[in-house]
Order: structure tokens, then C-alpha cells, then sequence
């Protein structure tokens, strides 16, 4: 805010989606097709949900709903008896708070991501209520580069914009890469892209998503987790003949970067300061997910002191934030926002 961003909070976007009661009898149609319960149990918790403001439905939507709220509700069926532990009707989202990965907007578009894990695909459904309804960004359903519910997963962890003809993609633990090939088609077909970079990296916890390992700092500079530089296969997509996309292996990412973007050169700066070891325990708390909000200009954790020195050390401007606690969930600044609007270079 301090920097002139406007920030968006879901749970407010929500609360004034689900004004509409008819979109509310949708949201809880929704909400309630995740639950591991019979129908009949199902059917009594639409009705209390009913009752609850949009305030508290949102509520419900992310903190869970605890069975003790509703002890009336006893088992009937199989599927009640083996879900009878959880304390939940409706499980929390307890990663809800890294709104990089459900969505990712390109231009115009935008991609509902298609969640790899059950505990995530929720997170997903939020959105696609906010993008469809809400009177800020309604405008956006007719632009829709991928849908939540799709076969093949994709998370916006993996989605770098690096300007507005070429976007880098990663193939990794979350992403497919057949869910790559249909955002790229969507994307080269609308036209304003020119070029996809995939990048698959190894598909490890560690590296979840690719802004795990790599983030554009600066117009010409990235930041890069050293240990994965040699382990990266790069490929370009394009627009091929008659509608179909062309893809290329590459042999040098950095060329790739410097051909794509249209720079003399682009310099890779390693977190660590280089070093193998500091590397490896300040990638732990996510050095390498920084958040620019600038060119130049970066968020990270102040706990990752040898990285942004050495960001400094190339000119970045670093913004630190005290992260002892939010980096629990193992993402950094760049994984707790969802950019949605970015002013031309």
C-alpha cells in the first residue's frame, strides 16, 4: 500500500458476491459438494447454511465448519461412519493466505488454477466466485485461459509473467505438463503472448512451483536457487501452423531469456550469495520468492539476510517483512499475493 498498490482482500470480495441470493444458493451448492458426508447430511447443512449472513458464510468457507456446532447431526451411512473423526463437516484452508497459486491473470485472462491436491481445490471455487460476480472483476469471465475444473493440474506458483508477449511456465510437482500446452494454446491464441518458456524443474516438496526457485527481480535480472541451475530443461512454445503450437527444447536458459525478452543480457543473481550451503537453509525459508512491486524493487523475509545482501549487492531495491511466523507454511512474499492489474514498463 505504502508503494500505491491497491489491495484486494477476498474474504470482503466475497461477502459482497454472496449479497445476491441467488449466487449464494449457488456458492452453497458448491461449498457443500466437497464435503465427505451422505447426501441427507449434505441437505442439513445447506439449510444451515441458508440461514448465515454472507459474513459468516465466508467464514464457513474458510475457517470450516466443526461438527460440534452441529452435534444433532449424527452418522446414517458408510461414508459418515469413516469420516466420523474429522472434526470437520467442512475442512479449513489453512494455505488459503498464499493467493498466488489458485489463480494467475495474463493481460486480459485469467487462470483459475486446476489445484493438485484435494486439501487445495477449493481455494480455486473462492475464486472463481470473485472473478464471475464481483462487480470489480466480472468483466473477466468471458476472459477464461483455463478453468478450475479441468482434468489436467496447474497452480499459479508456476505462472511468471515477464512482460506482456512472453510468460515462463513451470513444469513441476503441481503442474502438468499437458495443463501447460492448453494455457499456452489458449494464450497464443488470443494473440497478445508471442511466447510460452516452460521450464520443468524436479518434481520434489522442496520445489514445489517454480517461484520457489526463480523470480524476476528486475527487467534484466532474475533470482535464482543456485543448486537448480543445472537442473532445469528449458522449452519454448509458439504459435505453429493452423492453429497447433510448436514446441522447441532449448539448451541455454539464460539465451532463451535474453532472445525472449529482447535484452543484450540478463543476469541470474543466486541466492545464497552463491554459496551451496547458505543457499540451501535460506531457500528453506523461501529467499529465492521474492515479490517485486517495482522494477528493482522486491518484498522478501528480513530472515534471509545473505540473499538480500547480495540483492543489494545488484542494485535491487529489498522491502523486508518479518516472516517467523508465515513462513511456517513454506511460501514466501511472492506466494501470499495474486497480482491482478500491471502498469506498462
Amino acid at each position: 500500500k505504502e508503494n500505491g498498490v491497491t489491495v484486494y482482500y477476498l474474504e470482503e470480495l466475497l461477502e459482497e458476491v454472496l449479497e445476491d441470493d441467488g449466487i449464494k444458493e449457488f456458492f452453497i451448492y458448491d461449498l457443500v459438494s466437497y464435503m465427505n458426508t451422505s447426501l441427507e447430511i449434505k441437505k442439513t447443512i445447506t439449510n444451515f447454511l441458508r440461514e448465515k449472513s454472507p459474513k459468516e458464510l465466508v467464514h464457513y468457507a474458510i475457517a470450516g465448519l466443526l461438527r460440534k456446532e452441529l452435534p444433532e447431526i449424527k452418522p446414517q451411512t458408510l461414508v459418515d461412519y469413516v469420516y466420523e473423526d474429522s472434526p470437520f463437516f467442512i475442512p479449513p484452508l489453512p494455505n488459503c493466505y498464499f493467493m498466488r497459486d489458485p489463480a494467475a491473470v495474463i493481460g486480459d485472462g485469467i487462470v483459475i488454477s486446476s489445484m493438485k491436491t484435494s486439501a487445495r481445490k477449493r481455494e480455486a471455487m473462492l475464486i472463481k466466485y470473485v472473478f464471475k460476480y464481483s462487480k470489480e472483476f466480472k468483466a473477466h469471465q468471458n476472459q477464461m485461459l483455463y478453468d478450475y475444473r479441468a482434468d489436467y493440474p496447474i497452480e499459479g506458483g508456476d505462472i511468471l509473467v515477464l512482460n506482456k508477449k512472453v510468460v515462463a511456465i513451470g513444469i513441476s510437482e503441481r503442474t502438468s505438463p499437458h495443463a501447460v500446452e492448453e494455457v499456452s494454446s489458449s494464450l497464443l491464441e488470443r494473440g497478445e503472448v508471442e511466447k510460452i518458456i516452460a521450464v520443468e524443474i524436479p518434481k520434489k516438496r522442496t520445489f514445489m512451483h517454480l517461484d520457489t526457485v526463480f523470480t524476476m527481480v528486475d527487467v534484466d535480472k532474475f533470482l535464482i536457487y543456485p543448486s537448480i541451475k543445472e537442473k532445469l530443461k528449458v522449452y519454448t512454445i509458439t504459435r505453429g501452423e493452423n492453429g497447433k503450437i510448436k514446441v522447441k527444447a532449448e539448451e541455454n536458459f539464460v539465451k532463451v531469456l535474453e532472445n525472449s525478452l529482447g535484452l543484450d543480457k540478463v543476469t541470474l543473481i543466486e541466492s545464497g550469495g552463491g554459496d551451496e550451503i547458505t543457499g540451501a537453509r535460506e531457500q528453506w525459508n523461501d529467499s529465492t520468492n521474492t515479490l517485486a512491486i517495482a522494477p528493482g524493487v522486491v518484498i522478501a523475509y528480513n530472515r534471509n539476510e545473505i540473499t538480500n545482501t547480495t540483492l543489494r549487492e545488484h542494485g535491487i531495491k529489498v522491502v523486508e517483512i518479518e516472516g517467523s511466523e508465515l513462513v511456517r507454511g513454506r511460501g514466501g512474499p511472492r506466494c501470499m499475493s495474486m497480482p491482478l492489474l500491471r502498469e506498462e514498463i
